[in-house]
């Protein structure tokens, strides 16, 4: 993973399949949705980063159906891939446990939604 973190797109693919084997439109869906709808993807955008998480052994594929004549091609997230994530989820706690900390100093204070 580099060390600056995980583009937030790739942050939102590994968690929608920490939820379970996804299709390509299944992860698109499932990002919109964990992402209040700030994330939108597009199918080519998806399966790039899916091919490169896949190549990174982040993601495997995980079989393939045909459905109204179009392939669907499945992806689980890998033990590595759950482990990126992890590490992602702790780096980005941390950095909100940070700005907290600096906004209370500041006379402030840390926004709700930040809990």
């Amino acid at each position: 993973m580099p060390e600056e973190g995980l583009r937030e797109p790739t942050f939102f693919i590994l968690t929608a399949l920490a939820g379970g084997r996804l299709h390509g439109y299944g992860v698109i869906q499932s990002v919109l949705g964990l992402s209040e709808g700030r994330v939108k993807l597009r199918p080519g955008t998806v399966y790039g980063t899916l091919d490169r998480l896949e190549t990174d052994g982040l993601v495997a594929a995980d079989g393939e159906e045909i459905v109204s004549g179009r392939a669907r091609r499945y992806f689980r997230l890998t033990g590595l891939g759950q482990e990126a994530l992890a590490a992602e989820t702790d780096r980005l706690a941390a950095n909100v446990r940070v700005a907290k900390r600096a906004l209370v100093r500041l006379g402030g204070r840390p926004a709700g939604r930040l809990a």
